[in-house]
């Protein structure tokens, strides 16, 4: 009932509404205590749900009526005066918030700007939506993050206030200390920057308070110089005589699949469906970007003799069209199990194609990267069009690409293709 429940005398009723929430303090007389006394607590309820705080205030039920009324006086008008804070505290959060969610009443209560979250609090809450939407790989890359900030961090609690960027340039400090690169130091740096942005949007923390970004802590780019191979050490790998049938074949012929079919990275390759082929062509969307960006560029990949004749030798022989071209994953697979998967192939890659790369004396480590980047840097020493490499590898932010041509036709590919068997003869 209505008369029993608590309001702040300066509660904004019609700003509430116009959030879609209600908010009172209740006598919760279902969960009795065993000293027969009861919790006051906060009810906040969004679209029917409800939701609810604690005040730590513990009453029985004739004090609360007695808090009811309109003198109260002693301990009783301490009580009543904590419940008032408790209630005015949340009021006035909903009533600035854009747009109302549990989530971001949470932290938002936590502290008025945000600036006592948790920062480890708000890493575990994104790498738990990662997970939901099984992007258990990026989960992974900030749960290092998370670790490593925890480790160098001194403080039993690390908040929003506490990343300054003096931190930040300590930290990297710290880092470089511990023989980090800075490659490494700029895939751990990235995720809190993005927590922070995100914190910003939500309006948890104000703008000002942001420690990225020009006279402020730049986070480090990479340094290190990926080769690719030339196109006479690719056909030294390509020429090598492998025990047919063996794990050796199959998984260096899965780095080829990589090379010829546009630098295609490992996980795509695993997902590929026999549905994906139309025609002469494979068409996808980078599972990399699909999560990330609502209108993904499809990638057109030919399937030349090179590519079908791997498909034909490690191929589903069962063609349905839902089917996993090659047998790597199982339709029933976990996001988990995927991404285990992904990564043990991955692994044997770089085991067998390093081996057949020591086998030819290259005197470089290759891996699943070292194909794709070969791709395209193959190419572009070909003198083929920068802007079809560009469209060949999804770079959905290659504006030129975009604006320049819509797709190159399959004639053009047809040829582009031969450029990849362009071993020459010095072998």
């Amino acid at each position: 009932m209505s008369s029993d429940l608590i309001f702040h005398p300066e509660q904004n009723f019609d700003k509430l509404k116009s959030k879609g929430v209600s908010l009172a303090a209740f006598l919760d007389t279902i969960r009795p205590r065993k000293d027969k006394t009861y919790s006051v607590r906060i009810r906040i309820i969004h679209d029917r749900t409800p939701r609810y705080l604690t005040t730590k205030i513990n009453i029985t039920e004739d004090d609360y009526k007695k808090i009811l009324g309109p003198k109260v006086r002693g301990d009783l008008k301490d009580k009543k005066q904590i419940i008032y804070q408790v209630l005015k505290k949340a009021n006035d959060i909903i009533c600035d918030m854009p747009e109302f969610s549990f989530d971001r009443f949470k932290i938002l209560f936590l502290d008025k700007y945000g600036s006592k979250e948790s920062v480890t609090a708000a890493f575990e809450r994104e790498i738990e939506n990662m997970k939901k939407s099984g992007r258990i790989g990026t989960a992974s890359s900030y749960e290092c993050a998370k670790v490593s900030l925890k480790e160098f961090n001194s403080k039993e609690k690390l908040t929003f206030r506490d990343i300054t960027p003096k931190f930040l340039s300590n930290y990297e400090a710290w880092m470089l200390k511990k023989e980090r690169s800075p490659s490494t130091i700029g895939i751990y740096l990235r995720p809190l920057r993005k927590i922070f942005n995100d914190a910003i949007r939500a309006g948890i923390i104000k703008q000002d308070s942001y420690p990225f970004g020009k006279d402020k802590y730049e986070i480090p780019t990479s340094r290190n110089i990926k080769k690719a191979l030339t196109i006479t050490e690719i056909g030294k790998l390509y020429k090598f005589k492998v025990i047919p049938n063996s794990p050796e074949h199959f998984y260096r012929d899965l780095w080829f699949f990589s090379y010829f079919a546009s630098g295609l990275n490992v996980k795509d390759i695993c997902l590929l469906k026999y549905k994906d082929i139309k025609g002469e062509s494979i068409y996808l969307s980078r599972a990399k970007t699909q999560k990330t960006n609502r209108n993904p560029i499809p990638i057109s990949i030919l399937v030349t003799p090179e590519l079908q004749q791997i498909i034909d030798t490690w191929g589903n022989k069962k063609r349905d069209p839902e089917n996993y071209i090659f047998q790597i994953l199982r339709k029933s697979d976990s996001p988990e199990t995927l991404h285990r998967k992904v990564k043990q192939t991955v692994k044997q890659i770089n085991k067998y194609i390093n081996s057949i790369a020591q086998a030819v004396e290259l005197n470089q480590k290759v891996t699943t990267y070292t194909a794709r980047h070969s791709y395209a840097t193959v190419l572009k020493r070909s003198g083929v069009n920068t802007e079809y490499i560009s469209e060949s590898l999804g770079h959905a932010d290659m504006k030129t690409t975009q604006n320049y041509l819509d797709s190159f036709e399959t004639d053009t590919k047809k040829e582009i293709s031969k450029k990849l068997l362009d071993f020459g003869d010095e072998i």
